[in-house]
């Protein structure tokens, strides 16, 4: 795999919990059922919850702004749909995985997304490493070499058949 951007964001733990409990509260409807079933095993609540909500929120933002990054001088890539599309699920360990659904998994199909999550006092990071897959790479690499092949030969000057023969 081939690292194309990075994105990362940092929340602020009081204030998102604050949003979070307000009622309507679109950050609440983002979180799927397996982040909720997560935090039920885990039997967090109070701060641990809001820490706990607050880096996933920041692992979707960090993902757009890795993706938003790729896409450097395009339009954006998507909405606020992307939100929910997002899912960061664990290991047997602990350790983090983007799981992406719908319209943003077809978007991404040619890049692996990695991520990791910290918090600490009243912050929650994420940091979201995207790569290119190795297929995709491939297929880059060929790309690049075709134009590095036509930018040499159009900068070379012709030569006749007479003088590439004494060479």
């Amino acid at each position: 795999m081939s690292p194309v951007s990075v994105g990362v964001d940092i929340v602020h733990v009081p204030s998102f919990a604050e949003q979070l409990a307000q009622p309507g509260s679109r950050f609440a409807s983002v979180f799927t059922v397996g982040e909720r079933a997560e935090a039920v095993r885990r039997e967090l609540d109070g701060d641990r919850l809001s820490a706990y909500w607050a880096a996933r929120w920041a692992a979707r933002e960090a993902l757009v702004k890795a993706w938003s990054t790729a896409l450097f001088g395009e339009a954006p890539p998507a909405g606020e749909e992307v939100m929910g599309e997002v899912e960061v699920a664990v290991d047997a360990w602990g350790r983090p995985r983007l799981y992406l659904h719908g319209g943003t998994r077809r978007a991404l199909a040619s890049y692996d997304a990695q991520v990791s999550l910290s918090h600490d006092g009243d912050s929650a990071v994420a940091v979201v490493l995207l790569s290119l897959l190795a297929g995709r790479q491939d297929e880059e690499a060929v790309l690049t070499q075709v134009a590095c092949a036509q930018a040499t030969a159009e900068s070379t000057p012709a030569q006749s058949p007479a003088s590439a023969a004494r060479r």
